[in-house]
């Protein structure tokens, strides 16, 4: 036993000579010690890698009002003029209708103080006018059916002639008819007694008494041609006096009609001057209202943009800026084009608002200290001149959550995070690494891929 136990201790003796080196690879108490931290550590890593991370999108932007008659608002002058007087001071409120200030007229045809007196009094005379033209036009009418009733009686009184005429030339045709056959009687009796006084069997008295009875015969024919034609001659002339008759009433008639035409043009004229005076008499008034400007709604004068008095403005011209009362605020963020896509309206949003204390976890927004909730309400369908897109967020009444400030102003600063889809923390991490976009799926709750479906 002891010569074996020698033996081992000098077989020993002899390997600590040897590899007395291995001794100092004994692990010391600390090195342990940071072994089991780091094994911890890195438990706690990988249990964290799963921890579930929600993917979001910065932005920076201001506080705006989401309906436009909400939004600061920069009253114009509406005509060329100088102020006269201001009404208003700055950091003023103002009532709807209130006057802010007052202008002068600067232009030649606007300076008389009378232009609207003289204006009424032109459009009195005007229709005065038309008045007058109106009584003559009347009095053309009944001329006009005075000729008429004229021309009709005329008419018919030649119409009279025309038929005794024709009555005359019958009568006197026959009385004609008559005369030429006593003329063939007293023309045959002459010659028959004149034959028989050549043969001697009766006197020349006789024949004398037979010569003068056809000689009358003779007279009487010449006499009833005469009426014939005197007759015929009458009936012409009625003929022609009833034409004559008829065109000098239809000219004048014609005449009468273009005086009255023109009458009426005159008054067309007239009432076109008459409505082009009225325009410009409401045109007067309405600028004679334009010199006064008053608010539009009410709200803080909060700049005045010109100042003092007699200063010249132009229409349309600047002249202060009006915040309405109790608008409806809304943060307006400006996102990137690349992130559009990924927001939507509904969108949970976290915001920061500049001068409000906070601490953001982006990635868990349940333990945020100091923000604000709210929810995307417009998203813009045109980009800005930067290239990025506006995106209107508003209070969220769904979310129990503290409501926004009511000091807020317009334009305080933001700062938002749109709230997307949850991964977990590696997912986060590789996606970041590879550059990749966020998850993306449907914001009811689907992914794109059953959506899709």
């Amino acid at each position: 036993m002891l010569n074996i136990t020698e033996k081992k201790s000098s077989e020993q003796h002899e390997f600590e000579r040897r590899f007395g080196t291995l001794n100092t690879l004994n692990s010391p108490s600390q090195a342990r010690k940071v072994a089991r931290v780091l094994m911890v550590l890195l438990a706690l890593f990988i249990i964290i890698m799963f921890l579930p991370w929600q993917q979001n999108i910065r932005a920076r932007g201001e506080i705006t009002a989401l309906t436009p008659q909400d939004r600061p608002q920069k009253i114009q002058c509406p005509i060329d003029g100088t102020i006269a007087q201001w009404n208003v001071q700055e950091g003023q409120h103002v009532d709807s209708g209130q006057v802010l200030l007052t202008i002068a007229e600067v232009k030649d045809k606007y300076i008389d103080p009378d232009m609207i007196l003289r204006l009424e009094e032109g459009i009195q005379a005007k229709g005065e006018a038309i008045i007058a033209k109106q009584d003559k036009v009347e009095a053309k009418k009944r001329q006009l059916e005075a000729l008429e009733a004229g021309l009709l009686i005329k008419l018919k009184q030649f119409d009279n002639k025309i038929e005794q005429s024709i009555l005359k030339i019958e009568g006197d045709s026959i009385a004609w008819e008559a005369s030429k056959v006593d003329l063939k009687n007293a023309d045959r009796q002459y010659k028959a007694n004149q034959e028989l006084h050549e043969k001697g069997l009766i006197s020349l008295t006789k024949l004398e008494t037979v010569r003068s009875k056809y000689q009358q015969s003779v007279a009487k024919e010449v006499s009833a041609r005469t009426k014939l034609e005197m007759a015929r001659n009458e009936y012409q002339n009625a003929v022609l006096g009833k034409n004559a008759a008829r065109n000098e009433v239809l000219d004048k008639i014609a005449k009468t009609d273009s005086e009255l035409s023109t009458t009426l043009s005159d008054i067309a004229d007239s009432d076109a001057a008459l409505a082009k005076a009225r325009n410009e008499l409401s045109s007067m008034e309405i600028r004679a209202g334009m010199r006064v400007i008053r608010a539009p709604q009410k709200g803080v004068v909060v700049q005045a943009l010109n100042s003092g008095i007699g200063e010249n403005v132009k229409s349309g011209q600047a002249l202060l800026t009006l915040v309405p009362d109790e608008p409806h605020l809304a943060a307006a963020i400006y996102i990137k084009t690349m992130d559009v896509p990924l927001i939507e309206e509904g969108r949970h949003v976290r915001l920061r608002f500049d001068g409000w204390p906070s601490i953001q976890f982006s990635g868990w927004p349940s333990v945020s200290v100091g923000t604000f909730g709210g929810q995307v309400q417009v998203v813009d369908f045109m980009n800005q001149p930067d290239g990025t897109f506006r995106v209107l967020i508003t209070q969220d009444s769904k979310e129990k959550d503290e409501p926004w400030p009511a000091e807020l102003r317009m334009g305080t600063g933001v700062f938002g995070w749109v709230m997307l889809e949850e991964v977990p923390i590696w997912y986060e991490l590789w996606r970041q690494i590879n550059g990749f976009p966020p998850s993306l799926k449907d914001y009811k709750g689907g992914s794109d891929q059953g959506k899709k479906k």
